[in-house]
């Protein structure tokens, strides 16, 4: 084993940005990075690099290989402030580990092989970080690499929530709802219950409202059911992603509108959402900036806040009522309009706000009178990647073994 003094690097990559931190590699593995940052616009006209304490700036990138050189960036300066201090594991968000990985696993090039499998159910993320674990086995081989899936914490969910009603031959073959934004929920059944007690272990909705957005219903800070399903796609309206869609109305846009496969993979991923709906931006914060004068503005926040009502109502459904309601990650976790405007569509419950707790982002938003606790927890995915990895990489019964429970 390493000595105690090394460092876990974690990454987090999507298609356009690559999110690092930095963590000392102790026993436990502490919460806060010692330092991290991000990649972002890789590839736009205008990529930039931000890291603790400096804010982005412009970065400069191959155009011809954007990916590869932000990655050699991100190398470059991790070498350069890491001192004498060595890397001793590599842990990374990997999006989709399908049926077969439920723990995380050390990679090499026979995981590798398997996970590309995954790649046309998570094509946002799946092909970018394997891409990043490649480069990482030529250019540090002695450093171990381990993925940590974001389908994993879904494996409690019930077979009935996993079936899709198709043919039982697909089931087989793989087709199944999955779930997804795992790290982020693992990360709250940890979080949860240091703040709430037993409260926590109740009926709770976890909202993760990203650019990418889900929702997670937990019992006993188990996941039991999920937005996300299949793929990415399901579920709530994202940011660039559509969220669940009429079956028919893909069929009519192939059939009648002539719309390859890769066409409408382009449009459900990158071109609906708040951003098509809008015809203006993925962000929320932008649109809310215009909605005053924008009739497309209105429309995608309230499409965006009536199908996060419903599905969380499709949740507490499935829990058989509902505890406490957590919102975290970028929107969650920062936009208390956004969520001021989904706890006021969810008043029949009972749910109301201390107006000014939700503007201060507080840990509990609700108020006194509400029948339902609401909060605010932030998520730290690179954390859960960090202690995990290390796990993995300390664990005797983890030596020589190259693959994770096989169901």
């Amino acid at each position: 084993m390493s000595g105690a003094d090394d460092l876990i690097l974690v990454l987090n990559c999507g298609s356009s940005s690559i999110k690092f931190a930095l963590f000392e590699r102790r026993q436990p593995v502490a919460r806060r990075p010692l330092w991290n940052g991000k990649v972002d616009g890789i590839t736009g006209p205008a990529p930039t690099f931000g890291e603790t304490g400096v804010p982005p700036a412009p970065v400069v990138l191959d155009p011809a290989a954007p990916y590869t050189a932000a990655l050699a960036h991100i190398g470059a300066r991790i070498d350069q402030r890491r001192g004498t201090r060595a890397i001793g594991a590599i842990g990374h968000r990997i999006v989709h580990g399908g049926a077969r990985y439920f723990e995380p696993v050390r990679l090499d090039a026979e995981v590798l092989a398997d996970l590309r499998g995954y790649i046309p159910l998570a094509p946002l993320h799946q092909p970018f970080a394997l891409e990043a674990v490649e480069q990482l086995l030529v250019q540090r081989p002695g450093v171990p690499q381990v993925a940590c899936f974001d389908t994993a914490f879904h494996h409690t969910v019930p077979a009935v929530e996993q079936m899709l009603p198709l043919p039982r031959a697909f089931w087989e073959r793989g087709v199944r709802r999955y779930g997804f934004h795992g790290l982020s929920y693992e990360y709250q059944s940890i979080a949860l219950p240091e703040r709430h007690g037993e409260l926590a272990r109740g009926r709770v909705i976890v909202a993760h409202l990203g650019s990418g957005a889900s929702l997670c219903g937990m019992i006993g800070l188990e996941s039991v059911a999920t937005t996300m399903g299949f793929s990415a796609l399901e579920g709530l309206m994202m940011g660039s992603r559509s969220g669940s869609i009429d079956p028919g109305a893909l069929l009519y846009l192939m059939q009648t509108e002539k719309l390859s496969p890769e066409e409408l993979g382009q449009l459900l991923y990158h071109d609906s959402g708040l951003r098509g709906v809008s015809g203006i931006s993925s962000d929320p914060r932008e649109l809310l900036k215009l909605e005053a004068e924008q009739e497309t503005a209105r429309d995608a926040l309230a499409l965006y806040v009536r199908r996060a009502v419903r599905e969380i109502g499709s949740v507490m459904a499935a829990l058989g009522g509902l505890d406490l309601l957590i919102f975290t990650a970028g929107i969650g976790e920062h936009n208390a309009t956004i969520r001021a405007r989904i706890c006021e569509g969810l008043g029949f419950l009972g749910v109301a706000l201390d107006p000014q707790a939700n503007l201060d982002n507080a840990p509990v938003i609700s108020s006194p009178a509400s029948r339902i606790t609401v909060g605010v927890e932030p998520t730290n995915e690179e954390w859960i990647a960090a202690s995990r990895s290390d796990e993995v990489l300390r664990a005797p019964e983890w030596a020589g073994r190259k693959t994770a429970t096989v169901c």
